[in-house]
């Protein structure tokens, strides 16, 4: 009996050290790198997609209509009710009625969609469902076929960062063997968010450090001013001012904020890119690697379109 006990707790022991391994390979320093680095790339924001077998190929007018739109959060940043908004438009509120002709939030039900995080690097989701219950077709209408225009319009931000060599006796012969030298710095892929950097120029002259910073819109919608009401997003209350306008700031360690261009803090964007330059004074003394970041403030508006069917209920 006591050489049972004895082999039962040693193998319990076993299978928990076995068990504590496991867990601990699931934590590793190796894999929180790993997500980190996943977390600084990335060219998505909010997401959507009409979920399947919701909408039928053939709708009948005497049938209601409900249609569960999937919102994800794919970017790095979290969005607030007011932060996002999904409209249905494309058909005529005459005949499809109900709340079809809602402004639903993103976060409706949820409070907050938050985007991508060290231990969740694909963001959340939701499910905002459109209804009608009252389908009216004209008279001696006995088909029509309109096409759902999904529009999401949502306000984002995006921080780059990276490390650049700063060097104010670039041009100097020095015989100190020197920490780093200054170059370019390629930044494609993002940062987590349909609007990011892709190119820091990086040059100096003397005791000053120009920074050459080109922003690209990596997604498929259209940038807007972050001043923009994306309430009344698709509605017709856009100007020519509200498009391709990103809000820009940019920093280095210390409270050194550079002279940037354009001056006032909004880069223009001109087929999906803008540039942004900026100079900004050097502490005398040796070469050295300090990180720049640009913040970037932004509306952006994407559409999904969905052709329906509806037909008159045989009689």
């Amino acid at each position: 009996m006591k050489r049972g006990v004895v082999i039962a707790l040693v193998c319990a022991m076993l299978l928990l050290t076995s068990c504590g391994q496991q867990d601990n390979r699931q934590n590793t320093p190796q894999d929180d790198a790993a997500r980190l680095q996943i977390l600084k790339t990335g060219v998505q924001g909010v997401q959507t997609r009409i979920l399947p077998n919701y909408l039928p190929p053939i709708i009948y007018d005497s049938n209601p209509i409900t249609m569960a739109v999937e919102v994800y959060n794919k970017g790095n940043y979290p969005l607030q009710p007011q932060d996002c908004y999904v409209k249905v438009m494309g058909f005529d509120p005459n005949i499809i009625r109900g709340s079809f002709n809602r402004i639903a939030p993103c976060s409706e039900g949820q409070g907050t969609l938050d985007g991508r995080e060290l231990y969740n690097v694909e963001g959340t989701f939701n499910h905002i469902e459109f209804d009608s219950t009252d389908i009216t077709l004209p008279q001696g209408l006995r088909e029509h076929s309109p096409t759902l225009n999904i529009l999401t319009c949502y306000n984002y931000e995006t921080v780059a960062q990276n490390d650049v060599c700063l060097d104010p006796l670039f041009y100097d012969i020095t015989p100190e063997q020197k920490a780093c030298i200054p170059q370019d710095i390629g930044m494609a892929g993002g940062q987590g968010g349909p609007v990011g950097v892709d190119f820091i120029g990086v040059d100096m002259i003397g005791g000053k450090a120009i920074f050459e910073i080109n922003v690209r819109n990596y997604g498929s919608g259209r940038v807007l001013s972050p001043n923009t009401d994306i309430r009344t997003c698709g509605t017709g209350g856009l100007t020519v001012q509200d498009f391709n306008r990103v809000q820009y700031s940019v920093s280095l360690p210390g409270g050194n904020v550079p002279d940037c261009k354009p001056r006032d803090g909004f880069v223009r964007m001109n087929n999906g890119l803008g540039k942004i330059l900026c100079t900004a004074q050097i502490p005398s003394g040796s070469a050295y690697k300090t990180p720049i970041t640009i913040d970037l403030d932004y509306g952006y508006i994407e559409s999904l379109q969905q052709p329906i069917r509806i037909v008159q209920t045989p009689r």
